[in-house]
């Protein structure tokens, strides 16, 4: 089985554009460390927030660096299965290996219309395209079900791919059971990935990774180890990058003058502020998503630095290619509250 680590990278932006030139040096990151493939343009990338100009360009601008360096998948789904088409058809012009299709957000489609009416009509479009369904149901509310996944991969053998972000391993089992031993399953958690290799009855080909945008280089090799089946080697790995992996949404508990209110740092709020403290590309996520409280970037901030204290060789790569002091931006938390909101 081949190890498959590729990571969901962020959109950098400067001055509230796309930061093409920070992009280029994220990507040109990513392939120095090891990564096999990079997704363009998916939750990571705050797709729902650009606009689908910048979502076509930052695809064929990612497309043409990945070119003959590593694999490109291009994120083009939509809740309209027309315009899942016509970003699919762009994808493809300009150079993307692979398709990743957000199951159709808000006016929820059952798993069999999803089938029918969204994944077989582009897989039938672009046959010689790899296309992966991404099955999130706590982002869009639906779900494409393991019975309809391997209808589909019946019908259509580049439906090979799942990524697979449920968060219910019996689900997972069952994708394994419907869809064959040759089937591929990619993690959408980081924090479940191992689990998911390891897990005889689902055994994950590898992760679609949102941390290794900060440490590619450790992830890559936790996935090969669980591989090559180097148990030990590979759960050493996976605790040593737990605190990381625990923080792709960070929860808190923080008061208001009308009671305690629960608030939900999600992906890419902790990223883009870790990798604005670690100095690369970042710029913040874009309106409606917006800053960390204090306690939730407090969390990312002392997690972080547990890890760089304990494996400060995991860090190594970001300081040549950014030319940046790690030790020095994480000697101090006050230095970075201007990432945060300053009251609830």
């Amino acid at each position: 089985m081949e190890a498959i680590c590729y990571t969901a990278m962020v959109t950098p932006f400067r001055n509230g554009a796309v930061d093409y030139e920070g992009l280029r040096a994220l990507v040109d990151f990513q392939i120095q460390n090891g990564i096999l493939g990079i997704l363009a343009v998916g939750t990571t990338g705050e797709s729902p927030a650009l606009s689908w100009k910048e979502h076509l360009d930052v695809v064929a601008f990612i497309a043409g660096l990945t070119k003959s360096k590593c694999t490109c998948i291009a994120g083009t789904g939509s809740n309209n299965t027309q315009e899942a088409m016509e970003a699919s058809a762009h994808a493809v012009q300009v150079g993307a290996d692979a398709l990743l299709l957000v199951d159709p957000y808000y006016n929820g489609p059952s798993s069999l219309e999803i089938r029918r009416e969204y994944v077989e009509p582009i897989a039938a479009a672009f046959p010689k395209t790899t296309i992966i369904p991404y099955v999130i149901p706590g982002r869009t509310g639906t779900q494409l079900l393991p019975e309809d996944l391997a209808l589909a991969y019946q019908r259509f053998p580049n439906v090979s791919t799942v990524k697979e972000a449920t968060g219910n391993l019996e689900n997972m089992r069952k994708t394994r059971a419907c869809c064959g031993p040759d089937y591929r399953i990619l993690s959408g958690d980081d924090a479940l990935t191992f689990e998911m290799m390891s897990d005889a009855r689902i055994l994950a080909s590898g992760v679609i990774s949102v941390m290794t945008n900060i440490v590619p280089g450790p992830i890559v090799s936790m996935v090969k180890h669980a591989v090559e089946g180097n148990q030990e080697k590979a759960l050493a790995l996976k605790k040593a990058l737990d605190p990381l992996f625990n923080l792709v949404t960070v929860k808190t508990m923080e008061s208001t003058p009308f009671g305690d209110v629960v608030f939900r740092a999600r992906n890419p709020l902790a990223i883009k502020a870790m990798m604005s403290i670690l100095g690369m590309p970042s710029g913040g996520c874009r309106r409606p998503m917006g800053k960390m409280t204090v306690k939730a970037l407090r969390i990312a901030f002392d997690s972080m630095k547990q890890v760089f204290d304990n494996h400060p060789d995991f860090f190594a790569p970001i300081e040549s290619a950014f030319q940046v002091n790690v030790a020095e931006r994480l000697a101090s938390f006050e230095r970075w509250r201007h990432l945060c909101y300053d009251t609830y």
